[in-house]
C-alpha cells in the first residue's frame, strides 16, 4: 500500500474518507480478480414489496379517475380526481382487476382506515388519489390529514413497544431523516431555543452530522459528549448521565438504537434518564433519532417515555428499504416544553420572532413550535409551498399501513433475521464469542480492535497499538489488502481503533469473508507487536 499521510485525513467525515477507500478497494479487487465489498454504507439490500405494488396499482386507478372529469386522449391530458363516490368507484375498479398486484392490500388498507381509524371512505380514498397524482400543493402543509393519523398509529408500534403513546403528537412529514436534522437545528436556533455559544450534550458514538453540524459557524454550539462504552454494553453509565444535570446543557441529542453501535437504550438506563429529567432537568430538551428502532423487539423511545421534552425523528428509509424515497417524520407532543420556552423568551426576542413570522399570522406568538419547523424549512417566506410532496406522503401512508395490517409481524421478523444472521456470520469469520444482547439491532456492528486486543492479547499489546498504528490504518488495510470498505469508528466518536460494518447492504455469505479479513488485520498487528519484543 502506498504510504498515506493519515494525519491529513483526521478532520474528514468517515463518509468522505469512504470515497478514497472505495477507489483503493476497487483497484485492489481488480488486481486480485475478486469482488470489492462495500460494507461502509447503510443502504439496505431489501425492499418492502407489498406496499410498493399497491402504490403503483393505485396510481393507475387515480389516472382512470382523472379521466372521468376530462379526457383529451389525443393530447394526453385529463382532469382531476373527484371526491364524491370515489370509494365505490375504487371498489368497482379493483373488482375488475382481481389479479393486479396490490389489489388485496388496497382493499384492506381502505377498510383499515375506515374501521380502525374512523375515516370517511370517500375522504380517505380521495386524499390518496389526489396525492398520488400530485396535482396540488400539500394542504395542510405540515402533513395531510389522513396520512398524519396513519403515521401516528404506525409510530405507536415503532416507538413504544406494547405501551401506547400517550396524548396526541403533531407530525411534520419531511424529506427523510436528513432533512429532519437540518430543519431542527435551523429552527431551534432561529427561535432562540438554542443560541451560539450554548452547550448541548450528544450521546456518543453517534451518526456524524450530530457532531459536525453544531461546530459549523452557523451554530457555534459547545458540545459535551455522553459516552456509551462497549465495556458497558453501549449503555450510558451513571457518571456519564450526571453530565446532563448541569443546567448549562440546553439539549441532549441521541440516536437510539445507536449508530454505529446498533444498541438501543436498555430499561435500567432509560429509567435513569427519565428520573433525571423529571427530578433534576425538567427544562432539558431531548432529540431522539430512532430510525433503527424497528429492528429491536419491543423497542421504546424517549419520545414515549418523556413526551413533553422530546423531539422525535424517524425515517422509513432503513426498515422499508426506501432511502431513495426520502421519507421521514418529525414528531412533537402537543404538550411540550419547547412551546413553553418560546413563551418565556425575553420581550425583545419575542418581538424579533413576531417580525419573523408576522407574515404568516396576525398572532405570531401563538404559532406552535411544530409549525415553526414547517415555516423555517422554507425560510418562512415560502411557507405557502411548504410540505413533503404528496406522492411521498402516499408512500408513507402505504408503508405505515403495511406494518399496521401485518398483525403477525412477519415483515419485521424477516428484517431482523437478515441482520442478525449476517452478524452471526461475521462473528464466525472473526471468530469472536459475544454475549447475546436483546437490545442489539444488528443493523451495524462496531468492531473495537482496542477492546478485543485487550481481551485476547493484554494491555501491553494495546499500548503498542496506540504508539505504532494510526487508527485509520485499519480501514485502509482492509481496503488495500482485502478489497473491503468499512468506516472508521473514530469518525462517529466511537473508539478510535474501531471500525463500523453495515449488516444491511451485502449478500449474507460475504460477511464471513469480512470477519476473516478483520481478523487478518488484527493478526498482522499482533505479529508486529510480538516481533517488536523479539518474540516469534
Amino acid at each position: 500500500m502506498t504510504t498515506v499521510d493519515f494525519k491529513s485525513y483526521e478532520q474528514l467525515s468517515p463518509f468522505e474518507i469512504k470515497n478514497d477507500l472505495i477507489k483503493l478497494a476497487n483497484a485492489s479487487a481488480k488486481k486480485a480478480a475478486h469482488v470489492m465489498l462495500n460494507a461502509g454504507r447503510g443502504n439496505p439490500n431489501w425492499v418492502a414489496t407489498t406496499p410498493r405494488e399497491a402504490f403503483f396499482t393505485f396510481g393507475h386507478f387515480a389516472i382512470a379517475d382523472c379521466r372521468r372529469s376530462r379526457d383529451d386522449f389525443g393530447a394526453g391530458l385529463a382532469g382531476m380526481p373527484q371526491p364524491a363516490g370515489i370509494a365505490k368507484r375504487l371498489d368497482a375498479w379493483l373488482a375488475e382487476r382481481p389479479d393486479a398486484p396490490g389489489v388485496e392490500f388496497i382493499r384492506n388498507a381502505v377498510a383499515y382506515g375506515v374501521d380502525a381509524l374512523g375515516f370517511q371512505a370517500d375522504a380517505f380514498v380521495f386524499e390518496l388519489a389526489d396525492s398520488i397524482i400530485g396535482d396540488n400543493y400539500p394542504v395542510p402543509d405540515r402533513m395531510l390529514v389522513h396520512a398524519e393519523k396513519v403515521a401516528n398509529k404506525y409510530l405507536q408500534f415503532a416507538m413504544s413497544g406494547s405501551r401506547p403513546l400517550e396524548g396526541r403528537y403533531d407530525l411534520f412529514a419531511v424529506e427523510g431523516g436528513t432533512a429532519a436534522i437540518c430543519y431542527l437545528f435551523r429552527s431551534l436556533m432561529a427561535n432562540r431555543l438554542l443560541k451560539k455559544g450554548d452547550t448541548i450534550a450528544i450521546g456518543v458514538p453517534i451518526f456524524t452530522p450530530y457532531v459536525e453540524i453544531p461546530g459549523l459557524e452557523d451554530y457555534a454550539l459547545k458540545q459535551i459528549h455522553v459516552h456509551a462504552l462497549e465495556e458497558h454494553r453501549f449503555q450510558y453509565s451513571d457518571e456519564e448521565l450526571k453530565k446532563l444535570e448541569d443546567p448549562a446543557v440546553k439539549a441532549f441529542f441521541v440516536v437510539n438504537p445507536g449508530n454505529p453501535s446498533s444498541v438501543s437504550i436498555d430499561e435500567p438506563t432509560m429509567a435513569k434518564i427519565v428520573d433525571l429529567v423529571k427530578t433534576k432537568r425538567p427544562d432539558l430538551m431531548l432529540l431522539t433519532d430512532d430510525v433503527y428502532g424497528t429492528f429491536v423487539q419491543g423497542f421504546k423511545s424517549l419520545l414515549g417515555e418523556l413526551p413533553r421534552n422530546t423531539i422525535g425523528v424517524y425515517s422509513y428509509s432503513k426498515y422499508f428499504g426506501c432511502t431513495g424515497w426520502r421519507l421521514g417524520i418529525i414528531a412533537l407532543h402537543e404538550d411540550n416544553i419547547l412551546d413553553e420556552q418560546l413563551a418565556g423568551l425575553p420581550e425583545d426576542e419575542l418581538k424579533a420572532l413576531d417580525a419573523r413570522y408576522g407574515a404568516l399570522t396576525l398572532e405570531p406568538r401563538k404559532l406552535k413550535m411544530i409549525d415553526r419547523f414547517v415555516a423555517d424549512s422554507r425560510d418562512v417566506a415560502l411557507n405557502h409551498t411548504a410540505g413533503l410532496s404528496l406522492p411521498q406522503q402516499v408512500m408513507i401512508t402505504f408503508f405505515s399501513l403495511a406494518e399496521l395490517m401485518d398483525v403477525d409481524k412477519a415483515y419485521q421478523r424477516a428484517c431482523m433475521e437478515i441482520c442478525h444472521n449476517r452478524a452471526r456470520t461475521l462473528l464466525k469469520g472473526l471468530p469472536l464469542k459475544v454475549q447475546p444482547n436483546p437490545h442489539f439491532a444488528a443493523y451495524y456492528g462496531t468492531i473495537d480492535f482496542e477492546f478485543w486486543l485487550r481481551e485476547y492479547a493484554g494491555e501491553d499489546m494495546v499500548t503498542w497499538l496506540k504508539a505504532n498504528v494510526h487508527p485509520l490504518d485499519l480501514v485502509y488495510q482492509l481496503a488495500n489488502d482485502h478489497s473491503i470498505v468499512l468506516l472508521n469508528g473514530g469518525g462517529f466518536d466511537a473508539p478510535e481503533w474501531s471500525v463500523r460494518v453495515s449488516f444491511a447492504n451485502l449478500p449474507d455469505q460475504v460477511y464471513e469473508d469480512i470477519g476473516v479479513a478483520i481478523r487478518a488485520v488484527a493478526r498482522g498487528y499482533y505479529d508486529q507487536f510480538k516481533a517488536s519484543r523479539g518474540e516469534a
